[in-house]
């Protein structure tokens, strides 16, 4: 498909958009059209306005939003994948329940005796075309037993299902480890040959670069700069694109410049350790199979695999989110009980978890400043006062200013979000901090300075041990081990240099390969 600028008329446009919230322009001025077959993608900081742009094309605004401006989209529905897919999914409903009803609504026209078998076909196609194909195996369960990158996959074919023409993509690609990114490229680019405009809204920007026919560039509510995605990237205008386009190659190796040599790892025993653990759902298979690893104070664990793989499992079988399994967790070789209702004041606090959904872990009504103050007051006991001076300290640290940290969650980007959970898990003062997919949701520049965040906190004295749950094997290399997971087994553990460099097993192999096509542009191409 060519990236030509010339093409069929717009299915959506928006024009002179400002989206005002107690007199403050989240959104300003913005200006984009949706044509039949391209992908145009929306990129910058987190809270630059991308996410509010895209739910224009819904009709959808914050609560309170004074709107101004044209939004006009043509006949036909918009199909929406969030960023947090789960916040769109009802927990009480299979996966099969919530796809076939929007089946039987597409089959309708055909006589009574052939829409189940119609519906059913729908169904599993749209799963197939979503990168789930083993579609059978996921009906069955319900939104809260899927990885994070599942649930995405369940919304995209829900937005097929509805034969929608525009499709807006909110991060489709976040938490997604190299191999099922590819995939969802492929298949986004696969929806764009069928006519559907996709509207991107992403960090990732070799995606972009991959994907997208044109690209806007926000920051603090304005488009600073749009053009041909290849315009852009050869020759970008505003020093803001520059430092967002260039920030992920200097990401690496400013980490690496600013960390120095990493301190020792103890030898003594483990700090925490997991032993033969076997984890499943109720009503489904073994999720993880005889998992073992251990976790050594000043020591960072990254535990890498495809979406599905049981990474998130792992990680909350350790955190006790997750109770259902055989073997044992142990912290300081004393074991850990299973559920986290069950763990005393000082467990809960020496294992910390944060999550990939960070907007799904805070109360929807209170000011994030008093949520992340409440751990240390819940935790550590200490006075409200004190907590709240600790938390604000801390919110800055993560690039949280004040009047930031005083609004409600609904106020802050998801980006925004992920570093106050952050923040909240530090003020605990954990013994093992445990990040699940926490810079996936971020741009460039924020990614770095998260990264660098928690390298530092590492070398410090009295510093966690991290567990650093991810897709992306950049973020792994900056680990002291890495342990691989394929299929709900760890295929391969051991020093991060070594398995990146070389790796021995297959898949570990077929990762590093499909991570390096991604950095090169070989990878699914456009058609």
């Amino acid at each position: 498909m060519s990236k030509a600028a010339n093409g069929p008329g717009p299915v959506a446009e928006i024009r002179g958009l400002r989206v005002e919230i107690d007199g403050r322009a989240v959104v300003d001025g913005v200006d984009l059209t949706a044509r039949p077959g391209r992908v145009t993608a929306l990129v910058g900081a987190s809270g630059s306005g991308k996410t509010t742009t895209g739910l224009a094309l819904l009709g959808e605004y914050p609560a309170g939003a004074r709107v101004t401006g044209d939004v006009r989209v043509a006949e036909g529905l918009v199909g929406y994948v969030p960023q947090h897919p789960a916040s769109v999914l009802n927990p009480a409903r299979r996966v099969g329940a919530l796809l076939r009803d929007i089946a039987r609504d597409r089959v309708r026209s055909l006589p009574r005796r052939a829409r189940g078998a119609a519906a059913r076909e729908r169904v599993l196609a749209a799963l197939a075309s979503a990168q789930l194909p083993d579609g059978r195996s996921v009906l069955a369960r319900y939104p809260h037993q899927l990885s994070g990158g599942q649930q995405q996959r369940v919304v995209l074919a829900q937005a097929l299902l509805l034969g929608a023409r525009v499709v807006v993509a909110d991060e489709p690609t976040t938490g997604q480890d190299a191999l099922t990114k590819r995939r969802i490229v492929a298949e986004l680019a696969a929806v764009a040959g069928q006519g559907i405009a996709v509207v991107l809204l992403s960090h990732d920007l070799a995606v972009v670069r991959e994907l997208a026919d044109e690209v806007l560039v926000m920051r603090e509510g304005r488009v600073i700069e749009s053009g041909a995605v290849e315009d852009v990237w050869a020759a970008p205008r505003h020093p803001w694109t520059r430092e967002l386009l260039y920030g992920e190659e200097k990401a690496a190796s400013a980490l690496r410049d600013g960390a120095g040599t990493p301190p020792p790892v103890s030898s003594g025993p483990p700090l925490l350790a997991a032993s033969g653990v076997t984890a499943r759902h109720r009503g489904t298979g073994d999720l993880l199979r005889g998992a073992s690893l251990t976790l050594r104070a000043g020591e960072c664990l990254a535990v890498v695999g495809r979406s599905g793989s049981g990474k998130t499992t792992l990680a909350r079988c350790l955190a006790g989110l997750h109770s259902t399994y055989d073997g044992v967790v142990s912290l300081d070789g004393s074991p850990l009980p299973r559920s986290l209702r069950r763990r005393s004041r000082a467990q809960l606090a020496a294992v910390q978890y944060v999550f990939q959904d960070a907007r799904a872990a805070f109360d929807e009504y209170r000011p994030v400043l008093d949520q992340v103050a409440r751990t240390a007051v819940r935790l550590r006991g200490i006075g409200p006062r004190a907590a709240e001076e600790e938390a604000r300290a801390l919110l800055a640290r993560v690039g949280l200013s004040e009047e930031h940290a005083r609004r409600p969650p609904g106020r802050l980007s998801g980006g925004e979000l992920q570093r106050a959970a952050l923040a909240r898990a530090l003020l605990a003062r954990p013994r093992v901090l445990i990040c699940d997919e926490i810079t996936s949701g971020l741009d460039t520049v924020t990614r770095r300075g998260i990264l660098r965040l928690l390298t530092d906190l590492t070398r410090e004295a009295d510093g966690p041990a991290l567990v650093l749950v991810t897709h992306d094997l950049d973020t792994a290399a900056l680990a002291t081990r890495i342990a691989v997971l394929d299929g709900g087994e760890i295929v391969e553990q051991g020093d991060a240099t070594r398995v990146l460099a070389a790796p021995r097993h297959g898949f570990t192999r077929a990762l590093t390969e499909a991570d390096s096509s991604a950095r090169t542009g070989s990878g699914a191409a456009r058609p």
